[in-house]
């Protein structure tokens, strides 16, 4: 009987088991509870930072041992493994408070180096207390110092943001006024922008002049509010906030290497640029992107101040997530991971956050400046990958967006000064072809003087790379007017982020002086080449999209080129160059005609009588040349002498280019004679100027793919054949 269990005992008895479960995984969480606040209690750290977090404020401090001693030890930590954030809470507001013993404070704020992040809590306590009158100046610059240093890693900015009145009243102290505004500068929304800020900003500027630091506020501000800034501002200001010597950088660097993390800060050059002091002389160091992590190490949250919900962008992996949060995204801690993110590039192309923007100018340029143009030219092949890299990436990101960085375009305009020609020569073509529109008054210094220099110093391979970047170069900004141009004033934005305009006069006057640009260094390369086939196929690509300028682009302009280019391509040894010269000729000619027509009807539309002169002169000497047999006419721009002709002993020279004897189609005259008179012993090539071998010899010569030279006879040349037996009368058209 004993053996029995009831019903009602085997259901209790599994509860029964689960309780006795329960209670001994409660026991034995309480004791390792125990023995951790045990262990932390005997922790020398703990009970150094439970020091500072309750001493007294009127505790000595001068010939403090025991003071000395716990400082010592947070800073050995410090050093070594970096402080968490309850201990730079602690320690910041330890060092804030103190009233005597500056030389403590500073030792207390050198071993600030967080491990994780840092609670924007004790930084607004912080700043709080600089109101207080306790320290001195440079304690306060210190100070700000630090906040700018590790400003990525504060785990929030709404409640800094929410005090930035409080901040901003420290603008007209003169010693800490750089360095405010390089905060303000990371704070400002534009909420933050208002009417008596602005002025208070141009009232320091007139006691401390135009100094950088208060320019850039100042272009900050502009950017969200353009109504409030009428100040002029510099276009080509020196980029970026000064690098001041920071004591936490190579401690903070230490650290984040230490434990495996990429150093996130503004040590990677956030906002800075290079301090003067330093040696002009540097190697590529980070030019890795910074990988795209969250400003706030949080999942989306609520700012305090307007209840505005914040997605960091880290968190978006979809298109679908992105255009859901479009409104409340969080830009990242490091500007520079957005050109290594799809979708962050999708979301500066949709907002167009001009903050964004300007952060990431600020980001690129002092990157380029410091590992390209300050470097030292020893990288090793190692950099010389990063280099190329980092280049390509930022290449992406310009075909993705379809234009260019004004940081990027001011950094090329002086790396062409120092540049050889051949350091990662595609890239930096490639980022040269993405430079916008620049004003005729100033495209000469920045762009044509250093180009010159390289181009007739350097190698064909340099000389075809450069006509195809002006060719790219080219193409984009007529590719911008046409979608650009506004009907009303055709006034054309440079680009989409900036309200840089420019009249379709001055916009004209650019694009031509390009072509003329191109044109020059055309016609001396072909002549130091020694009219090589390479180069001159890429100066023909350059003029079938000058050809076309206004048909396919809308531009009324029209430039032909210049005999040292005309020629050349006319006497060319391969039939390829000669039909893409017809090619282009013939397209000249149908933008010429629908450029005359809408001229009957528009008023203000014009294209110079000298331009159809050059043209209607070029027409005439291919048609004397290839056609009628007339060539060294004493209309032509080639003028040789009757008895130098002579004594060449070439026989009938005048027919010495025509489309037989041609040095690019006498192959294919031979091939047709033989083909037309298999049995004849002689080869006469006159015998196929009659009329029907003529007629045959021209549509074998279109059937072999030369379109161009088709195109031109068609539009050029009325062919009337006669009653006789000769090849007929022609006449241009």
């Amino acid at each position: 009987m004993a053996a029995v269990v009831t019903e009602s005992e085997s259901e209790q008895s599994p509860l029964s088991d689960s309780s006795l479960s329960g209670r001994s995984i409660n026991r034995s969480l309480r004791l390792a509870e125990k023995e951790k606040r045990k262990n932390e209690a005997e922790d020398p750290i703990v009970l150094a930072l439970k020091y500072f977090a309750e001493v007294e404020a009127d505790t000595p401090v001068i010939g403090n041992d025991e003071l000395d001693r716990n400082l010592v030890l947070v800073e050995t930590v410090a050093y070594r493994n970096g402080l968490s954030p309850e201990a730079i809470s602690v320690m910041l507001e330890f060092a804030m408070s103190l009233k005597r013993a500056m030389n403590i404070c500073v030792r207390v704020l050198k071993c600030l180096i967080p491990a994780t992040v840092v609670p924007q809590e004790a930084v607004v306590r912080a700043v709080v207390w600089l109101n207080v009158g306790n320290l001195p100046i440079s304690t306060q610059v210190l100070f700000i110092k630090w906040v700018l240093t590790i400003f990525d890693m504060i785990d929030g900015k709404d409640q800094l943001r929410a005090i930035y009145g409080f901040v901003f009243s420290f603008i007209t102290e003169e010693s800490l006024c750089p360095f405010i505004c390089h905060l303000l500068y990371l704070l400002t929304r534009k909420e933050s922008v208002r009417v008596f800020r602005v002025r208070k900003l141009l009232e320091v500027q007139s006691k401390l002049g135009r100094q950088p630091f208060l320019l850039h506020l100042l272009s900050l501000y502009k950017v969200f509010c353009p109504e409030l800034v009428t100040l002029s501002i510099p276009s080509r200001m020196r980029s970026g906030f000064k690098n001041h010597i920071s004591p936490w950088k190579s401690a903070l660097t230490a650290v984040q290497k230490r434990k495996g993390l990429q150093v996130e800060s503004s040590i990677s050059l956030a906002f800075t640029v290079k301090d003067k002091t330093s040696s002009r002389k540097r190697k590529r160091r980070y030019l890795d992107l910074p990988t795209l992590s969250p400003a706030t190490n949080k999942d989306a949250q609520t700012e305090q101040t307007s209840g505005r919900k914040v997605v960091p962008l880290a968190h978006i992996h979809t298109f679908a997530e992105l255009l859901e949060n479009i409104h409340h995204i969080e830009l990242p801690a490091q500007m520079g991971s957005l050109l290594g993110s799809s979708l962050a590039l999708q979301y500066l192309d949709c907002v167009q956050d001009e903050s964004a923007i300007l952060r990431l100018n600020f980001w690129l340029g002092c990157t380029l400046h410091e590992e390209f143009l300050f470097c030292s030219d020893g990288g090793g092949a190692q950099n010389s990958e990063e280099a190329l890299q980092f280049l390509n990436k930022l290449l992406s990101a310009q075909q993705f967006l379809q234009e260019g960085f004004s940081s990027s375009d001011a950094f090329l305009y002086k790396f062409l000064n120092v540049w050889d020609g051949s350091l990662l020569r595609p890239e930096i073509f490639g980022l040269l072809s993405n430079i916008p529109v620049i004003p005729s008054l100033q495209i000469k210094s920045l762009l044509f003087e250093p180009l010159t220099q390289l181009f007739f110093t350097s190698s064909l391979f340099f000389k075809c790379g450069l006509i195809e970047c002006l060719n790219s170069m080219l193409l984009k900004w007529l590719t911008w007017h046409s979608v650009y141009a506004l009907e009303d004033d055709l006034d054309i934005s440079l680009n989409s982020h900036t309200s840089i305009n420019i009249t379709l006069s001055g916009f004209k006057d650019s694009v031509m002086d390009l072509i003329h640009f191109a044109g020059h260094l055309a016609s001396v390369g072909l002549q130091l080449e020694s009219c090589h086939s390479l180069l001159l196929s890429f100066i023909l690509d350059f003029y079938e999209t000058v050809c076309d300028t206004f048909v396919k682009f809308g531009l009324p302009l029209m430039v032909m080129p210049p005999p040292g280019v005309f020629y050349p391509a006319l006497f060319a040894t391969d039939p390829v160059s000669v039909d893409r010269l017809a090619y282009i000729m013939h397209r000249y000619k149908v933008n010429l005609i629908s450029a005359k027509t809408q001229e009957k009807t528009a008023e203000t539309f014009h294209i110079s009588q000298q331009t159809f002169h050059e043209f209607n002169h070029y027409v005439v000497v291919m048609v004397n040349c290839l056609w009628n047999s007339r060539m060294f006419h004493p209309s032509d721009d080639i003028q040789v002498g009757e008895e130098l002709l002579l004594k060449s002993k070439v026989p009938e020279y005048w027919t010495s280019f025509d489309l037989i004897h041609h040095p690019a189609f006498v192959s294919y005259a031979v091939d047709f004679h033989q083909k037309c008179w298999p049995d004849g012993e002689d080869m006469d090539l006159n015998s196929i100027k009659h009329s029907k071998p003529w007629r045959w010899y021209l549509e074998y010569l279109f059937t072999q793919g030369f379109n161009g030279l088709k195109d031109f006879v068609q539009s050029n040349i009325r062919w009337k054949v006669k009653a006789g037996d000769g090849q007929g009368d022609t006449q241009q058209r």
